[in-house]
């Protein structure tokens, strides 16, 4: 016993044949074989880490495993200060990081939530209620409005039913559900006979029979599909992968290079060499930069919360500034998700509808009073649904087509919502493809053009009835659709004494007008496009709907459209290097499947861009999961998509993806400006030290004061970076490349640059000290103020690429900066004065003469950074302008 393997182009005798199934439901001995065969109707669950493997996880990193290792050497030297403060930065930084990925691999809990609990059956001749995970094929299952579709169906009976699939296809409207088959090859959103688990029926009842359960749904599909995903790791973890290991393998080399120089050169004793070999690894070591990364990242997660975007994942919000290609669902991400009457034919003119969503309000300018009075009577009364106001503004019950008809009803004045019910109907119903009413002796109808138009003999003129052009209405027809538009026609006709039926309204009908109904763009996300744009990021729209209608939305928010949209169809007969040249000159991606949106993105990071993938269905969640930056939505989206997704989207609102570009490309910039900024403070730190090994002189500093440079004055510097705002031409720049180094060579130069300096400043100031009769512990002290003394006027250095730090608005900065430079002033005089501090780390206070000498060399080091700084600007243009003249 088995289902044919595509149940929608079979005849029903045929699959209930299959099923060995009939009308009056299974019995009890075929229900329990069958659940032994097949299972119980639910998802299966994949294994998911534990806590203890998750928290396990969060330490491996090479840099954390570098500071454990630190911590482990100093606490069996006995330095438990050092080895204390070094590992509450290392379970800082493993506390965050398990919170932040403790919901991260929930997408397919919320895709077992999408199963029906309970479901309507037929058995053994009975109606029941059985749970839905009890649900076998071949059990016949009842169906009515509101109801969620409990497993995969094959229709075996329907009544003017719709059922509501965006949550799998993407489509803005419920879909007409019938039994005739289809075309093995249909798209999933043309499977007019099946219904789909997880689904909503909208309205109408049906039954169907069970072709599938659990994991062989669609819905199961793409539960199998998410568990087979790969995630992919952000750009800055893999640069920063790269940059730890690069670094710790320097700091190796040279440890034990030095290690081998004391040992063998200087025949000093190994515990003493190896003092030494601590102290270097503790000054090469940025202690503080994992807890400054976090912390950047952490306020950029606070201010993207601020503009309604809330991180799953710390380290996403700096993926988006590597975003190179963003493919966004259209229903409800580029589009409203609310249906509304765009345009009106009369037998005279082509009307466009203003307005917005379901708001019954607009002044429509032009047209015939007296049809539009008529069309408004069909729109108001040819229709079941409802129109509801709330505190959140104007919303539907029922099929969002009919909403979108009460809409433009009320704007034409006609009364919705005290509609007096209709003294006969004619539900829709998908072999006669219209609805009708009977109201005070006028037959009513709406429905598909080709339909009405077959039961007209005249049109409304100005004058009254007349006699109707066909292909004047065929043409406005196809023009409407070619928009991207649903069209529906009305029309009305005189039934006096006779019962509303197909036959009574069969010819002699007068054909009032056509109205078209689309799901229209988002103005804000028509500006989004454009700054993306600007921007260098690419915008590709990828949705389940028509390719009629994702042309004409892409048209309206200004995708580049070389070509033609790509279908789901095309796309399948495409391999791998086809579609990537594909990608290259389309836009637009309709009727795709989850297949095909998980595709497209592997394709896009293929050709090495950077992706972003907006969506809201459950059909999304593969590819949210593939995606280096998945975006849902929060209000409309399901809960599946929003947990396969590193961020949401509060507000629904494709213009707020390029509020969270601008921001990431921030953190980025400011994640640099960190790094710029603690390297050099490390790498002055070690030449000084190794100085002092290579010409035997005692060190300058010591490694307990250089931890407190690294953990202290270093850290709470470094996070004030992390407030600075965005560069004013920061979108209108391209992405920078996913594989770009995090050290750039201007980085590179810098670093080693202010590294000399830094030394120059600390040896130099513990030399002139000791030349100037300071004791030991006095010179290391002022050695040490010298060293904050530079950080601090590095630190306006650092925060501009460009122009002038010496300037008013570069000395005045951000609150951040000031707030920084004060606090470091006064810890570092508790430093230097306090008594308690002065026996913890060997400290000496000192007079003014003495700080003046350090803050003086913090004024150099910023003079001669702004000369090398102009330098390096004049050569660059310098170049520029030579090359241009060249050509």
């Amino acid at each position: 016993m088995a289902a044919p393997s595509t149940p929608w182009a079979s005849p029903v005798d045929e699959v209930m044949q299959s099923l060995d199934a009939s009308p009056k439901g299974l019995d009890p001995d075929q229900i329990a074989a069958r659940r032994a065969e097949f299972g119980a109707n639910s998802l299966p669950q994949a294994p998911r880490p534990g806590p203890v493997a998750r928290l396990a996880r969060q330490f491996n990193n090479l840099l954390i495993l570098v500071l454990i290792g630190a911590a482990l050497i100093t606490a069996l030297l006995g330095h438990w200060i050092d080895t204390g403060v070094i590992m509450a930065v290392v379970i800082i930084n493993a506390v965050i990081g398990f919170v932040q990925e403790g919901r991260a691999e929930a997408a397919l809990e919320a895709l077992r939530d999408m199963l029906a609990p309970k479901a309507n059956v037929i058995r053994d001749g009975q109606r029941m209620s059985v749970a839905g995970a009890d649900l076998v094929p071949g059990d016949i299952v009842l169906l009515e409005a509101g109801d969620k579709v409990p497993a995969d169906l094959r229709l075996i009976e329907v009544s003017g039913m719709s059922v509501e699939e965006a949550i799998l296809t993407g489509e803005s409207v419920p879909v007409r559900k019938a039994l005739d088959p289809v075309d093995a090859d249909a798209s999933l959103g043309d499977r007019a006979p099946m219904a789909f688990s997880g689904t909503m029926v909208a309205e109408g009842t049906g039954r169907g029979v069970v072709t599938t359960t659990g994991g062989q749904t669609e819905i199961g599909r793409i539960s199998k599909m998410m568990s087979d995903v790969q995630t992919l790791k952000t750009p800055l973890i893999r640069q920063m992968e790269i940059f730890a290991k690069y670094l710790t393998g320097f700091i190796m080399v040279v440890s034990a290079s030095i290690l081998a120089f004391t040992l063998i050169l200087r025949e000093m004793p190994f515990a003493e060499a190896f003092m030494i070999v601590v102290g270097l690894f503790v000054a090469a070591i940025p202690e503080g930069l994992p807890a400054v990364l976090t912390v950047t990242l952490a306020i950029g997660v606070q201010s993207m919360a601020r503009r309604n975007a809330i991180i799953r994942r710390l380290p996403i919000i700096e993926t988006l500034g590597a975003v190179s290609t963003i493919c966004s669902d259209k229903t409800g991400t580029l589009t409203r998700n609310e249906m509304m009457v765009a345009s009106v034919v009369t037998a005279q003119e082509r009307l466009e509808i203003p307005g917005e969503g379901y708001r019954p309000e607009g002044e429509i300018k032009g047209g015939d009073p007296e049809i539009l009075s008529a069309m408004a009577q069909v729109a108001a009364l040819c229709n079941t649904a409802a129109l509801v106001q709330d505190d959140k503004g104007w919303r539907v019950e029922g099929d969002p087509m009919e909403g979108a008809l009460l809409a433009f009803a009320g704007k034409l004045g006609a009364e919705f919502d005290n509609r007096p019910s209709p003294a006969e109907s004619i539900p829709f119903d998908a072999r006669y493809r219209y609805m009708a009413v009977l109201q005070d002796g006028l037959a009513l109808l709406k429905g598909a053009p080709e339909r009405i138009l077959a039961h007209c003999a005249t049109q409304m003129g100005q004058n009254g009835p007349e006699p109707l052009d066909k292909s004047y209405w065929d043409e406005a027809s196809q023009q409407i659709a070619n928009d991207g538009q649903r069209v529906l026609a009305f029309a009305r006709m005189p039934l006096e004494g006779q019962p509303l039926s197909h036959e009574t309204i069969a010819e002699g009908l007068t054909l009032l007008g056509l109205v078209g109904l689309i799901d229209p763009p988002r103005s804000e996300a028509i500006a989004a496009v454009a700054e993306c744009h600007s921007a260098g990021i690419s915008v590709k729209m990828i949705t389940g709907d028509h390719a009629g209608t994702a042309a004409a939305i892409g048209r309206q928010i200004g995708l580049n459209q070389t070509d033609q949209p790509l279908t789901g169809a095309e796309i399948d007969r495409m391999d791998d290097a086809t579609l990537e040249a594909a990608i290259r000159r389309t836009d637009i991606f309709a009727r795709t499947s989850p297949e095909h949106k998980l595709r497209l993105v592997q394709a896009l990071q293929a050709r090495g861009q950077v992706v972003a993938m907006t969506g809201d269905g459950v059909n999304d969640a593969p590819a949210l999961k593939r995606a280096d930056a998945g975006i849902a939505m929060g209000q409309k989206g399901s809960e599946a998509a929003r947990e396969a997704s590193d961020f949401v989207l509060a507000d629904d609102n494709f213009a707020s993806i390029a509020e969270a570009v601008k921001q990431g490309r921030t953190v980025y910039a400011n994640l640099k400006k960190v790094i710029t900024f603690l390297l050099p403070v490390n790498g002055g730190e070690s030449i000084s030290l190794i100085i002092a090994v290579l010409f035997g002189l005692m060190l300058p500093i010591t490694p307990l004061q250089i931890l407190w440079v690294n953990m202290v004055s270093s850290v709470a510097l470094a996070m004030s970076l992390a407030f600075e705002r965005p560069e004013a031409a920061i979108m209108r720049q391209p992405p920078r490349r996913a594989n770009a180094p995090i050290l750039s060579r201007f980085i590179l130069w810098r670093v080693f640059l202010v590294s000399i300096l830094f030394a120059m400043g600390i040896f130099g100031q513990f030399a002139l000290s000791q030349m100037q009769g300071a004791g030991l512990d006095e010179a290391r002290t002022m050695a040490l103020n010298t060293l904050v003394a530079m950080e601090v006027f590095y630190l306006f250095s650092v925060r501009y690429r460009h122009g002038w730090s010496i300037s008013w608005q570069g000395l005045k900065g951000t609150p951040a900066v000031l707030i920084a430079v004060v606090l470091v002033i006064v810890l570092q005089a508790g430093f230097t004065y306090l008594p308690f501090m002065q026996m913890l780390f060997d400290t000496v206070a000192l007079d003014l003469w003495q700080l003046a000498q350090c803050v003086a060399a913090g004024v150099i080091l910023l003079v001669v950074l702004e000369i090398d700084k102009h330098a390096a600007s004049f050569w660059k243009r310098l170049a520029t302008d030579m090359s241009a003249a060249r050509s």
